[in-house]
C-alpha cells in the first residue's frame, strides 16, 4: 500500500529541493557507495550511501552533502536515510521489512525509464522529484530494467504520532512499578 506525500508536511520540502540533493548525489565518488547488506535479497547490483542510522547523522557522510544533510534534519521522527542505486537489470526480490512503526520513503533523483516498485499489489514508476511513500513491512520487490542506474533519495521515518503512544507506555510502565 502507498501513502499519500501530502500527508506529511516535509514531503514538499524534499520535492521543492530534490535537484540539490540530486546535485550532492551526483558530486559523489561512486567508489563509496557500500552493497546493501542483504546480498542474498537481490540479483545485480544494489548499492547506498548512508547519511543517517538509527536516528542519528554519519557525520562523514553528511559532512559531503551538507545541503540535504541539513534538509534531512528538518525531518521529524528520521530514524534512516541515504542514496539508493540499483544498477542496470536488478531486481530485488520480494521482501518485507521489520520495523512496523514506520514509513519508507523513495524521492527520486536520477530515474530513467522501466523502473518500477510494486507493494503489495500495486506498481509504480518512480518518477525524478516525486516521492513515493509505503510500509516496508508489506511485501514489495524493485526492478530496474534499463540500460541506467535508478537513484533515489531513501528515508524512514517513524509513523506520526508513535511518539504520544511512546510516551503512554513509559507513563503506564512507571505506574505498574510504582
Amino acid at each position: 500500500m502507498f501513502y499519500d506525500p501530502d500527508l506529511f508536511d516535509f514531503t514538499d520540502t524534499l520535492v521543492k529541493q530534490w535537484k540539490v540533493i540530486r546535485d550532492e548525489y551526483l558530486a559523489l565518488p561512486q567508489d563509496i557507495f557500500d552493497p546493501w547488506v542483504q546480498r542474498e535479497m537481490y540479483q545485480g547490483d544494489w548499492r547506498v550511501f548512508g547519511l543517517f542510522a538509527l536516528g542519528k547523522r554519519i557525520n562523514a557522510a553528511c559532512d559531503r552533502c551538507p545541503q540535504t544533510a541539513k534538509i534531512l534534519e528538518s525531518i521529524p521522527n528520521l530514524t534512516l536515510a541515504g542514496f539508493s542505486r540499483l544498477a542496470p537489470h536488478t531486481h530485488i526480490e520480494a521482501h518485507t521489512g521489520w520495523a512496523r512503526n514506520e514509513f519508507r520513503l523513495h524521492l527520486g533523483l536520477v530515474v530513467p525509464p522501466n523502473c518500477t516498485l510494486r507493494v503489495g499489489e500495486e506498481v509504480k514508476h518512480w518518477q525524478e522529484g516525486h516521492c513515493l511513500i509505503f510500509e516496508d513491512t508489506t511485501e514489495h520487490e524493485a526492478w530496474n530494467d534499463s540500460d541506467l542506474v535508478r537513484t533515489v533519495l531513501l528515508l524512514d521515518f517513524s509513523k506520526p504520532g508513535l511518539e504520544i503512544f511512546f510516551e503512554e507506555i513509559s507513563g503506564a510502565s512507571q505506574l505498574c512499578t510504582e
